[in-house]
């Protein structure tokens, strides 16, 4: 019985060991069959159900993202001005003290400064032209360390008194998170930009509860196509956005109006396609004046030698003393948006309101001191339309709905010019203000604008900064393509036998030759105006050193490498 009972001991004991193996073992297996499918994942890419996952995850951080961006914001306006809201920021600034509305935003200026000089190689913050930039130049990547600067720079500006919007930081927000999935992933060029356009999607939907135009603005803007194979996880993500958002801020719209307006069809159209044509100059005045007040702010930081981190100090200086007699320039302005959409403004004021935000807009952007267009876009518009539909109704009282149905529309129109956008901003528009029922006379305002504004710019905002930059996106990619091939990837080099040397000394002797660290979108046209069909490629060591042959970039081989990358972005955009 003895020996049983030590028999039956060892017995469990020993299925213990054997368990306690078992599930090594197991555990084991499973860590190496995770770890291979990390690696199948990294070398060959997420298949289609993988990557609507991994898209919704990327959805929900940059919501959590843009979600906490807002809260960033509403948290310093109340420890610097002791008001918590965005909406009544404006009305509550005017109580205060003027030399407090003035030392805020000179304040602010100083940390953005010493940020964006710091952290930032050129003093510039990025906003939504870099996510751009980066979607088509660099596989779906933004710059990391510039970017994390630029939102905290573009936060403090919004929390102090600076006169521009939440959506450019939290639009490339979400590229820093989508760029370091990416990464992971080691995802490709079509996989990055899918990605980026997930996240953009979902910060956009979390910032304004706006599912449907979230989705549509990163296609549109963003990733510049509707292909099919980029739409689903988009979608999904756009979604995840919009619940983020409603679980922390309720099911309610961005803009309450209140009231529905009322549009008398066919003899009113008429008044909304000139409003159109009036939104699209005011739009164009408007990024006129941003490229102007940058430009001017460049060339005074040069003649005076004035250091780049006191550049947005002296706009904030400037944000200041505006504020003091029309605190309504302070922050995203959605006070006065709302005041101009339910017709709370008179027609003098509104044109001066207008006025007064483009300047201080102009001073924001042009002093670095970040955020985006698309807010101040919005009450510019609004403000537009109320003053164009104060005036319409006065002169044709017996023709005409509610007033301001002309401020919905205008608020539509400008922003549609400014971003290039008409589809995302008409969607975004009825979803921030919850009134379907006046989509033609939006449409129609939009229409005219953008069709206006963008043959008087690079066809929107940001498109036209990446051009001041000679990034040339706006064309399309048989222009930008070019700029993405440098002539070392593509050149025959020495060594090889199929470069004719004694010919390429010849150029060099003659002054045709291309430096190695040039792109194609420089050598070819060069090829064309001298009338070869090759060109030496040489690194340049100094003025007192001749050039360094390194190989010859041959005609054919550049045109071999563009058409190939023209194709491969044809099957990207239509598949």
């Amino acid at each position: 019985m003895a020996w049983e009972g030590r028999a039956a001991r060892e017995g469990e004991g020993g299925g213990a060991v054997a368990g306690s193996v078992g599930l090594s073992r197991a555990l084991q297996g499973a860590t190496t069959r995770i770890g291979a499918g990390w690696t199948l994942l990294r070398n060959r890419g997420p298949g289609q159900i993988q990557f609507w996952f991994i898209a919704l995850a990327v959805g929900i951080a940059a919501a959590l993202a843009a979600v906490g961006f807002r809260f960033g914001i509403e948290w310093l306006q109340t420890t610097v001005y002791g008001n918590d809201s965005t909406a009544t920021i404006h009305s509550f600034a005017a109580t205060l003290p003027w030399y407090w509305i003035l030392i805020v935003p000179i304040l602010g200026g100083f940390v953005v400064g010493q940020i964006l000089h710091h952290f930032t190689p050129d003093g510039r913050v990025r906003s939504v032209a870099d996510v751009i930039e980066g979607a088509a130049l660099n596989d779906g990547r933004v710059e990391g360390r510039a970017g994390l600067a630029s939102a905290f720079a573009s936060l403090i500006t919004l929390g102090t008194g600076g006169s521009t919007g939440r959506e450019g930081p939290v639009v490339h927000l979400a590229g820093l998170i989508s760029t370091k999935v990416c990464h992971l992933l080691n995802a490709n060029g079509v996989t990055g930009r899918d990605l980026l356009g997930c996240a953009v999607a979902a910060a956009v939907s979390a910032s304004f509860n706006a599912p449907i135009a979230g989705a549509l603005f990163a296609l549109e803007v963003i990733l510049r196509h509707f292909a099919l194979h980029a739409f689903a996880p988009i979608v999904i993500a756009s979604a995840a956005g919009t619940v983020i958002n409603r679980l922390v801020f309720g099911d309610v719209t961005e803009f309450s109006l209140g009231t529905t307006s009322a549009l008398e069809f066919y003899q009113e159209l008429p008044a909304f396609l000139i409003l159109g044509l009036v939104s699209g100059t005011v739009a164009v005045a408007m990024m006129k004046a941003i490229f102007i007040a940058d430009d001017a702010g460049t060339g005074l930081q040069a003649r005076s030698g004035l250091p780049r981190w006191m550049r947005p100090v002296v706009a904030g200086a400037i944000l200041g003393a505006i504020a003091i007699p029309f605190p309504h320039i302070i922050g995203v302005g959605y006070e006065m948006t709302i005041a101009a959409l339910t017709g709370s403004v008179l027609v003098y004021e509104a044109m001066v309101f207008c006025a007064v935000k483009v300047v201080a807009v102009a001073v924001t952007m042009g002093g670095r001191m970040g955020g985006g267009v698309f807010s101040p876009s919005l009450m510019v518009g609004a403000l537009t339309g109320l003053a164009f539909g104060l005036i319409a109704t006065s002169v044709f009282p017996d023709s005409s709905g509610a007033v301001t149905l002309y401020a919905l529309a205008g608020m539509g129109a400008v922003a549609a010019a400014v971003l290039g956008a008409p589809i995302s901003t008409t969607l975004i528009v009825f979803e921030l203000t919850g009134d379907w029922q006046t989509g033609l006379a939006v449409m129609v305002s939009v229409s005219m604008s953008t069709a206006l504004a963008s043959r008087l710019v690079d066809r929107s905002f940001f498109l036209t900064q990446l051009e001041r930059r000679n990034i040339h996106l706006a064309a399309g990619p048989q222009a930008y393509l070019l700029a993405m091939f440098g002539v070392g990837r593509v050149m025959r080099p020495l060594g090889e036998g199929r470069v004719d040397e004694e010919a390429c000394w010849q150029m060099i002797r003659d002054g045709i030759y291309v430096d190695a660290s040039a792109t194609l979108e420089a050598a070819l046209p060069l090829m064309d105006r001298m009338e070869v069909t090759f060109l030496p490629v040489v690194t340049l060591t100094g003025e007192d050193h001749a050039p360094e042959l390194q190989g010859a970039l041959y005609q054919v081989d550049a045109l071999k490498a563009y058409n190939k990358a023209l194709a491969a972005t044809a099957a990207e955009e239509h598949s």
